[in-house]
């Protein structure tokens, strides 16, 4: 990636840099962004499709300064510096990715917070199945962390109460992929064997919460996939970087760190088993961040696939090797 020092015609970033790829300059395209609306508060889902009000967090934290707001969408938030390092937390969590979306297939970006309970970008036929077919590594994961209490192990994490709880971004293929997981824990036999040999209780419900929705890509929402090449390689330099309105790593990672602070705090005792459904780029920050990567910004070296779980490690030892940077794919 090379920095320019010309401004691009029409494009906002923070510093007043173009960013070129080696092939070719990121230039004019800047159309207006869909009208956005406000996203919906933390909210109840039951399986039946009841939702109930819950009580919200704050999605800003007191440990990174809130320097403005997204020209694009006034309930995002822009920030000027990184925020402070992830406490010690009293539950195991674990990350998992929405399966294949309709989005994927058409290869465009899809952040809006309009999609917030709504159904449109939901699962394909194919995201459904890797939404189930992730239930069986969530139980091996969670039987791992079983097996570190029984052997005395040195998390920080209070005794297990074997219990299980689902917590979901509000975007319709996040929803869904936790709904799919759930039926692939209770209609596969071998692992619905094993949760009862574990003598796991996995709550059906499922908790909506803004803190996991989608990262905002501003004017590049509903853009070709290519496009998050004017945006990644920045992030590696600069976390703060808003170019082309979108929400900075610094952002996504100040709500993240409200948003398991809030969750870790409604469960007194701690002990629990708390899957987060999300999308790539949230729980690529959340991954490094909760790690203490040094440099957050090199999130996109660590993808997840649709529908990968992943433990949420408190190590950069825990984290993955890193991939160079690659161009996502249409259908992933």
């Amino acid at each position: 990636v090379i920095v320019a020092s010309r401004p691009i015609h029409g494009a906002v970033a923070t510093d007043h840099m173009v960013f070129h790829s080696r092939r070719k300059v990121a230039n004019a395209f800047v159309p207006s962004a869909p009208q956005l609306h406000r996203a919906p508060t933390i909210a109840h889902f039951r399986r039946d499709g009841a939702t109930t009000a819950a009580s919200s967090a704050s999605i800003t934290s007191t440990t990174a300064r809130l320097a403005s707001f997204n020209a694009q969408d006034s309930t995002v938030a822009v920030v000027d510096e990184m925020p402070s390092a992830l406490p010690p937390l009293k539950n195991h969590y674990y990350l998992l990715r929405h399966g294949q979306s309709t989005a994927n297939v058409a290869g465009i970006i899809s952040s809006a917070r309009s999609l917030a309970g709504s159904t449109k970008h939901g699962l394909t036929l194919l995201g459904i199945e890797q939404g189930r077919d992730s239930a069986a590594p969530l139980v091996d994961m969670i039987a791992e962390d079983l097996n570190s209490d029984d052997n005395d192990g040195d998390s920080s994490v209070p005794k297990s109460t074997k219990q299980v709880y689902f917590y979901s971004s509000p975007f319709a293929r996040a929803k869904e992929t936790a709904e799919a997981c759930l039926k692939g824990i209770a209609g596969n036999a071998e692992v619905a064997k094993k949760v009862q040999a574990l003598g796991l209780t996995v709550n059906d419900d499922i908790l909506l919460d803004e803190g996991l929705m989608e990262r905002f890509f501003g004017r590049l929402d509903g853009k070709e996939l290519a496009t998050y090449a004017y945006v990644w390689p920045v992030d590696m330099f600069e976390p703060t970087h808003t170019a082309f309105d979108v929400e900075s790593v610094a952002a996504v990672s100040t709500r993240i760190r409200s948003t398991l602070l809030n969750i870790d705090s409604q469960y007194e005792g701690g002990g629990n088993h708390i899957v987060l459904t999300s999308h790539a780029d949230v729980l690529q920050i959340t991954q490094v961040y909760a790690a203490g990567l040094g440099n957050v910004g090199k999130f996109s070296q660590y993808r997840f696939g649709n529908g990968e779980v992943r433990r949420m490690g408190r190590e950069v030892s825990s984290l993955p090797e890193a991939v160079p940077l690659q161009p996502p794919k249409r259908g992933e």
